[in-house]
């Protein structure tokens, strides 16, 4: 890559990422856009930018792709803001209005529903509106902040976490996204950068939640509580083993081709 050459970063737009683009809007050496985590995909895939905070499943479906090391939003156990949200008793659930905003949330339901909870639902894909997806469906996978953010108890549904229902199947971590991009996409120094991004975002979530929420106090607090306590930005040996186990539950239902070794970009 050429060292006058600005690297071309697509994060997705909501609360969880933002520490892992810590001061990165403001490094000349980046053009960093925010986008839901299927239009980061797209986006990668049609080559309009060289790194995509993506879905994991993408990976999987993605041509010549590299894993930036080291990175990543996951969750061990709850993480608040990927969930399935009931009318009804999880065995009663017939149908399920999915969100499409996210790809990797939409195939780990599924494998949910045949491996943990033992139900064939039909999936109904649909924006993100709590209200018009209830209304139409007996479920709705929401996530991201509107998921975080809905007040489950106000209306009267359950909510049923997926990253907590991963670990109990599994006992593993849940890896949502990760930086990608193609082979020879970025180099060392921007590996690098990366890296220092997220350590120095991982020192000011409050400061970031704060900011976010824009005075909102309510927002503020459960913002705060979420990255300290729901959020992991790491991507070592046990985030890599639930990387390697969703794909295979993945592959066994038809969901993804089947991924050998996952490959990373040099450090």
């Amino acid at each position: 890559m050429s060292p006058l050459a600005r690297t071309r970063l697509g994060a997705v737009h909501y609360l969880n990422v933002r520490p892992l683009v810590y001061g990165l809007g403001d490094d000349a050496r980046f053009d960093l856009r925010f986008d839901p985590p299927s239009r980061c995909a797209v986006l990668l895939r049609d080559g309009e930018i060289d790194l995509g905070m993506i879905p994991s499943i993408e990976y999987a479906r993605g041509d010549d792709y590299r894993i930036v090391p080291g990175l990543s939003i996951s969750s061990l156990g709850e993480v608040a803001s990927v969930a399935l949200f009931s009318k009804v008793p999880v065995e009663r659930i017939r149908t399920i209005a999915a969100d499409t905003s996210s790809r990797t949330s939409a195939a780990l339901l599924q494998i949910l529903c045949a491996r943990r909870f033992g139900i064939v639902p039909q999936f109904k894909p649909m924006a993100p509106s709590a209200g018009d997806m209830l209304a139409a469906c007996d479920a709705a996978l929401i996530i991201g902040d509107p998921a975080l953010f809905l007040d489950h108890d106000a209306m009267g549904v359950l909510k049923i976490d997926l990253g907590a229902e991963w670990q109990a199947l599994t006992g593993l971590p849940f890896v949502w996204a990760m930086w990608v991009g193609r082979a020879g996409a970025v180099d060392a120094d921007v590996t690098r950068r990366l890296q220092r991004a997220r350590h120095e975002g991982v020192q000011h979530t409050d400061e970031i939640a704060a900011e976010y929420s824009r005075g909102d106090a309510h927002r503020i607090a459960i913002g705060r509580r979420y990255l300290r306590d729901n959020m992991r930005y790491g991507l070592g040996e046990l985030e890599q083993a639930a990387i390697a186990a969703y794909y295979r539950e993945a592959a066994a239902l038809g969901l993804a081709p089947a991924v050998g070794t996952t490959r990373f970009f040099d450090q």
